[in-house]
Order: C-alpha cells, then structure tokens, then sequence
C-alpha cells in the first residue's frame, strides 16, 4: 500500500515537472502572439501586460495582410520549402535504399561522413555555395535556394531512411524480383509504400528546416523579391528601434505552417522518428 502511494506521488511529481517544462517552453511563443495583439505603446508598458489590453489585429493588417513585401517573402518560403521538400524525398529516399540494400564496402565510411555533414554550421556551406552558385548563375533564384537547402536536408532524410529500409523484409524484395520487377521496380512498388512513415517524417522535418532556415536565405538570396519570410523579419529591426508588434505579427504568420505541420502530422512525425532510432 505505502509503495502504491510512493508509486502515485512520483507519477503526480513527475506530470508537475512536465507540465512546468512546457510552460517554460511555451512562454516565448506566447510572450510572440501576446506582444503581436497589443497596441505600440502596450509593448513597452512598465510593468509588461502579460495578456493584452484591449486585443488589437492591427499589426497583422498592416504588416501581413496589407504589406505586400511580406505576402511575397511568405510565398518565398513555401516555394522553396516546398521545392526542398520534394526533392530531399526524390534523393534522400533512392540514397538510402542503396545504403541499406546494396552491398558497399564503405557504409559505414559513408554513414559517418553523413553524420559529420549534419553537423557542420550553415555559415561554413553558405560561403561555398555562394561562390558556385554565383558562377552557376543561380545567385538570388528559387533553384539556388531549394538546391541549398537540400544539400542541408539531405544527411539527416538518408540517416532517417536507411533504418526503415532496412526493416523492410528482404524476401518481398527478392519476391518481385522473380516476378518481374527491376531492381528500381522493386523500390518503387515494394519498399517505398513500405516506408510511408519515415518519408512524411524526413518531408515534414525538411520542409520545417527549408521554411525556418535563415543564413541560405540571406546570403544566396541578393533582393528583397526572393528573400525568405526569415530574413524579411529584419526589415522590423530599424536603426532606431525595433517595431516589436509587427515583428511579433509576422513571426506568428510565419509559425503557423509549422504548428499546423507538427499537429496534423504528430503521430507520422513521432512514430517516425522513433522507428528510425531503433531499427538499425
């Protein structure tokens, strides 16, 4: 009895941690769209509103929907997302099938030189690509940017892949083989509806980091017409000061995608993710 108690006293303990580490993680998002609803002069009140006084849209008229140079960096980001999104998928997926099903003698070589791509800082890609792209001609257009932010995506969707196909059962491979099937049949018609979870992990992830990414969008992309919703952020950060509602007010526009991302597919997502830890 006394240890069911023990046992329901660390359960409560434990949920009441959580739930004060979710209010801590969640405080900025609402300090964002709390900030976006007040009015200029409520932003600086002294003490700080926590909740505004009276709710006001008028940052999200002015500065999202009738601001033109923000509709325009907001349709940026979902073509270069978007684009990003296909093609880590149209990649990343025939890259780790290889990985997982062909018999090379450097997977493991190939494998880690992956896991070290991951890791290197955006700046030390952007300077690179920048000169290429310059001579490539792909300086300030939506190609350049999806190409960038693909090279970034590609490491992690082949590190998420590879475990999945490794799951999938080497007889149904070997099965449609003797049917009839080509080696890239096989791939598309057996192993790929096979992995559907890993590939709307690795294309939610990859479209999330295309839509955020921030230092591609501001060296790759020269005017103001191909920038990122990300880098247009800056334009509320004036020398005199920062216009914090309308800031907050496109920052929030900016959230959306990814919040309606994250809830409609949390359990592709989750799932996802957790598969492709333990499959190896």
């Amino acid at each position: 009895m006394a240890r069911s108690r023990s046992r329901t006293r660390g359960q409560y303990l434990t949920m009441l941690l959580g739930i004060l580490v979710l209010l801590l993680y969640l405080f900025p998002v609402f300090w964002m769209l709390s900030t976006s609803l007040k009015t200029r002069s409520d932003v600086f009140s002294i003490p700080p509103q926590l909740f505004p006084s009276p709710v006001v849209l008028g940052s999200y008229i002015e500065s999202v929907l009738q601001s033109p140079p923000v509709l325009r960096a907001l349709l940026n980001s979902l073509v270069i997302a978007s684009g990003t999104l296909l093609l880590t998928l149209l990649l990343g997926a025939p890259a780790a099938y290889g990985l997982a099903r062909l018999r090379l003698r450097f997977t493991v070589v190939i494998t880690l030189v992956l896991l070290l791509a991951q890791m290197l800082p955006t700046i030390n890609l952007a300077l690179p690509l920048f000169v290429i792209f310059t001579e490539a001609g792909l300086v300030d257009t939506y190609l350049g940017l999806i190409l960038a932010n693909t090279a970034l995506a590609m490491p992690f969707a082949v590190i998420i892949l590879r475990p999945f196909f490794l799951s999938v059962p080497g007889e149904l491979i070997d099965a449609a083989r003797v049917d009839g099937c080509t080696p890239f049949g096989a791939f598309r018609r057996i192993a790929l509806p096979l992995v559907m979870p890993g590939l709307v992990t690795v294309g939610a992830l990859a479209f999330v980091t295309a839509w955020g990414e921030f230092v591609f969008g501001l060296t790759l992309a020269t005017s103001e017409q191909m920038q990122p919703v990300s880098v247009a952020l800056n334009r509320f950060i004036g020398q005199y000061g920062t216009r914090w509602a309308d800031l907050m007010a496109v920052a929030t526009t900016a959230a959306l995608p990814v919040i309606a991302i994250f809830a409609g597919l949390q359990r592709f997502i989750v799932g996802g993710l957790t598969a492709g830890a333990t499959k190896e």
